[in-house]
């Protein structure tokens, strides 16, 4: 699993994941998203999920607590390119309901510029 900053403008974070996000990874993702987020405050961060092979509830509890994290600091996180099998486990878990997703970062960036 690798969490690493993609790119940073003057309006958007966009943090690339990669690999699993499980049990076994949960921690370190939590602290390297903390740190970016918090660090690059009051940026717009989008999650490029585009590499995520595998999510389970330990990897999703992660994404809410970023996206807690970020409406604590008066802003929204964006996922984009989520995989389909991720899609499937935010939607059977409801998460997809609190979560913003997008197809593209492209897309994530348009819609919180509005």
């Amino acid at each position: 699993m690798s969490v690493e900053l993609a790119t940073c403008t003057q309006r958007h974070l966009v943090v690339r994941v990669t690999g699993d996000m499980d049990y076994s990874t949960d921690r370190v993702l939590r602290v390297r998203l903390t740190d970016l987020i918090g660090h690059y405050s009051p940026l717009k961060p989008v999650l490029d999920l585009s590499g995520v092979s595998f999510c389970d509830s330990a990897g999703l509890s992660v994404l809410l607590a970023a996206h807690r994290q970020t409406e604590a600091k008066g802003t929204t996180l964006a996922l984009a390119c989520v995989p389909q099998s991720l899609r499937l486990v935010l939607e059977m878990t409801g998460t997809h309901q609190v979560l913003r997703i997008f197809e593209t970062v492209a897309d994530a960036e348009a819609s919180l510029d509005c």
